[in-house]
């Protein structure tokens, strides 16, 4: 008898996201990143994200949560996603190379007091941690979120977020989580009505 691989996901999944609901530091960065989100907007600063593939679509997803809303209507905060310009992302690695595609972004975008979160599975993709650099240059505030290995950015972020799990697909899905609960906080603490 076959083993039933959708069944064996869930329960890949749902332990991973056991381990990472019982671990403290996950939970204790996670919220030291809320409480960093929260001080830059109310300074009315804004929340730059990126990340590649998968992590790209996360840094799209968690911006639209914060510039949209997660759960309460409220006022729209300030998030952009450095992935979904696409003309500036191809002018940017036509000119300056793929590792320089959010760095340049925050050049330009990038204010002191501003948050970046950078999302990399592996913790080596050359272009967040090349974003990671200039973003602390500039004085933001620096978000890493990544899997167990964590690569060398640890070193560039003021947070590192290091989600437990044995796969990149399961990473995701705690970065995923653990943003949705960043979100909640964010909510809770600035949830003004929308005007």
């Amino acid at each position: 008898m076959s083993q039933d691989k959708i069944a064996a996901h869930f329960q890949l999944s749902l332990a991973a996201m056991t381990a990472a609901a019982g671990d403290a530091a996950l939970l204790a960065v996670s919220r030291a990143i809320a409480a960093a989100s929260i001080k830059a907007l109310k300074q009315g600063r804004k929340i730059l994200l990126a990340g590649n593939g998968g992590s790209a679509a996360d840094a799209q997803h968690i911006a639209a949560e914060i510039i949209g809303r997660y759960k309460r209507e409220r006022a729209a905060w300030p998030a952009v996603a450095l992935t979904t310009d696409t003309s500036a992302l191809t002018a940017i690695a036509n000119d300056y190379g793929f590792e320089r595609v959010f760095a340049r972004q925050i050049e330009g975008l990038g204010q002191p007091g501003d948050v970046f979160i950078g999302i990399t599975t592996s913790g080596r993709s050359p272009n967040i941690l090349a974003a990671l650099e200039v973003a602390r240059q500039r004085g933001l505030v620096t978000v890493g979120m990544t899997g167990p290995s964590g690569g060398s950015m640890g070193a560039l972020c003021d947070h590192l977020l290091v989600a437990p799990g044995p796969e990149t697909a399961l990473v995701q899905q705690i970065h995923l989580m653990a943003a949705h609960a960043i979100c909640d906080e964010i909510e809770v603490a600035l949830g003004t009505p929308a005007p």
